[in-house]
C-alpha cells in the first residue's frame, strides 16, 4: 500500500469512528499518524523539484490576495497598486505571482496577486503548492469572493488549512523538553479537556518517550498536533466580496445570510466592485486595521518631525526596542533613552526606555550616545 492509499485509509477510519472519551485516545493516535504520512508525502513531492514562485518581499508588510480563478483579483490589484496584472474574461489569467505596492497612511503595503486557487491546490493541482507557499510568507490573507459564490470560501480556507496555514487564531501554548529518562510527564492547566492518556498517545506517535510537557489553555487534538509539529503559519484574514454592484438591493439579505452560514460577519466583510472601483477606501481601511499597523513619526535631529515617511510597526511589535531594530544601523548599541509625544505618552517629550509601547501617530526622538 502506497502513502496515498495509507492516508486515505486513515481518513476513512477517522471519519467512521465516533468521537467520545472512550475513542479520543485512538482518534488522537490516528490523526497523529495521518499528519506524519501527509508530511512524508509532501516531502517526497517537493524533493522532485518543479516550478516555484519566488517573490521578493518588499515594503512594510505583505498581503496575499486569495481567490478562485476569475474572481477579479487582477482587476483589484491594478486598481489598488501600480501593478500591471493581465486581466481577461477567462479562467487562469494570472499565471505568475504579480506584486504591486499600495501606498496608504504613509506605509508601503505589498499586495501579491497570486494565481487563482483551484480545488485540490494543497495536493499540488494547478501549481497549488507553489501558490500556497507564497501565501505562507504573507502578513495578511485577503479572501476575494464573488458575491454570487460565497460558498467557495470554505473550500479556500480548507486548501490553506491543508497547507499548514492557520487563520485568525494563535499557536497553542505547548512546551516540550526532552530528557533521558522518566517517561512522559504532562502538566496541564485546569481548562484542558483532552485526557492525559490522549496527549501521551499523540506524543508517542511523534517519538517522544521521555519528556516534560506543559500545556496551557484548552485545545483540540488537531491543535495539539499543530503545536507538536511546530511548522504551522498563523495569519490574520479578512473577506472582500466582489461584484457587489451587480446585485439588486433585495438580494443583499440573501448574500448576508450566505456569509453568516460560513461564519463571516457581514459587517466585517467589505463589499467592493473592483471593476467600478467602488468600496476601495473601505477595503484599504479594513486591511490596515487587520494588519495592526502603527505609524511612528521620527523626530530627526536638526530636521524636525518627518510626517511624510513614518516608521511603520505592528501591534505586538511596537516597543521602542522594536523601533530601534527596525531602524537598524548602530542606534541600538548607542541608545541612551527616547522621548515620546503622542497617544502613548503621559505628557509631551516623556522620557522612556526600550520597553515603552508606542501607539499610532506617536512622535519618537531617539537620544543616542555620540
Amino acid at each position: 500500500m502506497g502513502l496515498e492509499e495509507e492516508i486515505e485509509a486513515l481518513q476513512d477510519e477517522i471519519a467512521n469512528t465516533p468521537y467520545n472519551k472512550a475513542t479520543e485516545s485512538h482518534i488522537g493516535r490516528l490523526k497523529a499518524k495521518l499528519s506524519e504520512k501527509k508530511e512524508k508525502l509532501e516531502n517526497q513531492s517537493s524533493s522532485g523539484g518543479g516550478h516555484g514562485y519566488a517573490v521578493e518581499k518588499t515594503g512594510d508588510v505583505t498581503i496575499a490576495l486569495v481567490g478562485f480563478p476569475s474572481v477579479g483579483k487582477s482587476t483589484l490589484i491594478n486598481a489598488l497598486t501600480n501593478a500591471e496584472s493581465e486581466v481577461g474574461e477567462y479562467e487562469f489569467t494570472t499565471l505568475n505571482v504579480n506584486p504591486g505596492m499600495l501606498h496608504y497612511n504613509g506605509a508601503n503595503i505589498q499586495i501579491l496577486d497570486v494565481p487563482g486557487l483551484i480545488e485540490g491546490a494543497a495536493g499540488g493541482r494547478g501549481g497549488g503548492k507553489e501558490v500556497l507557499s507564497v501565501v505562507r510568507t504573507a502578513d495578511l490573507v485577503v479572501f476575494m469572493l464573488s458575491v454570487f459564490e460565497i460558498d467557495r470560501y470554505a473550500r479556500l480556507r480548507e486548501e490553506l488549512y491543508q497547507n499548514k496555514i492557520r487563520l485568525d487564531t494563535t499557536p497553542p501554548s505547548i512546551s516540550i523538553s526532552k530528557k533521558h529518562k522518566g517517561g512522559l510527564q504532562v502538566t496541564m492547566t485546569d481548562d484542558v479537556s483532552l485526557a492525559e492518556d490522549t496527549i501521551k498517545e499523540v506524543l508517542r506517535e511523534y517519538g517522544y518517550v521521555n519528556a516534560d510537557v506543559t500545556i496551557r489553555g484548552d485545545l483540540t487534538i488537531d491543535e495539539l498536533i499543530d503545536g507538536i509539529m511546530d511548522n504551522r503559519v498563523y495569519l490574520p484574514s479578512m473577506v472582500a466580496v466582489n461584484k457587489a454592484d451587480l446585485i439588486d438591493e433585495d438580494y443583499l439579505p440573501t448574500v448576508n445570510e450566505n456569509l453568516r452560514e460560513h461564519d463571516i460577519d457581514p459587517d466585517e466583510a467589505v463589499f467592493i466592485s473592483a471593476e467600478a472601483e467602488k468600496g476601495l477606501d473601505a477595503l484599504k481601511e479594513k486591511m490596515w486595521e487587520r494588519l495592526g499597523l502603527i505609524r511612528v513619526y521620527m523626530d530627526k535631529p536638526g530636521r524636525g518631525v518627518d510626517y511624510d515617511e513614518p516608521l511603520v510597526l505592528r501591534e505586538g511589535q511596537n516597543t521602542v526596542d522594536d523601533a530601534l531594530h527596525t531602524l537598524g544601523g548602530r542606534l541600538d548599541e548607542r541608545f541612551r533613552f527616547a522621548r515620546v509625544t503622542g497617544p502613548s505618552a503621559k505628557h509631551d517629550e516623556q522620557q522612556v526606555g526600550r520597553d515603552h509601547e508606542l501607539a499610532d501617530e506617536d512622535v519618537l526622538r531617539i537620544v543616542a550616545q555620540r
